[in-house]
């Protein structure tokens, strides 16, 4: 499991396209209407989620540890608890990253291995029913 994941980050195309796919994501959040719920919870201007975002995947991937070497350990669940985050959320999240990754031009596979990652980690985040 970490040498594949360690391989993510190169897979992927590195820092460039890990910061494109980022800004896809924040870019279709604000563009379109289906991302409204998840888009109000980000602070605006949303340069600083961003910036996070990239940090900790970049981590996550198996590139350089940004988000770490800035914050420590990511917390996830619990730097996500003030925000009410439901199967809505968890679902608009999830379609927003499979259009971002598309419209980048992941590889097929890549997006699939990615999204099953991804669900699992925005399943996990839920903290309210429904």
């Amino acid at each position: 499991m970490e040498e594949e994941k360690s391989n993510l980050y190169a897979l992927i195309g590195g820092a460039d396209k890990l910061r494109e796919l980022v800004d896809r994501f924040y870019d279709l959040m604000q563009l379109e209407q289906e991302f409204a719920g998840i888009h109000q919870l980000h602070p605006q201007p949303n340069d600083s989620s961003r910036d996070k975002l990239f940090w900790f995947l970049s981590g996550w991937m198996g590139g350089p540890d940004l988000y770490i070497s800035q914050f420590g350990h990511p917390r996830l669940r619990a730097r996500h608890l003030p925000y009410a985050i439901g199967i809505a959320e968890r679902d608009q999240w999830l379609r927003c990253m499979a259009w971002a990754m598309q419209d980048i031009g992941l590889a097929q596979s890549l997006q699939e291995h990615l999204m099953h990652s991804f669900y699992q980690t925005a399943d996990w985040m839920r903290n309210t029913p429904g």
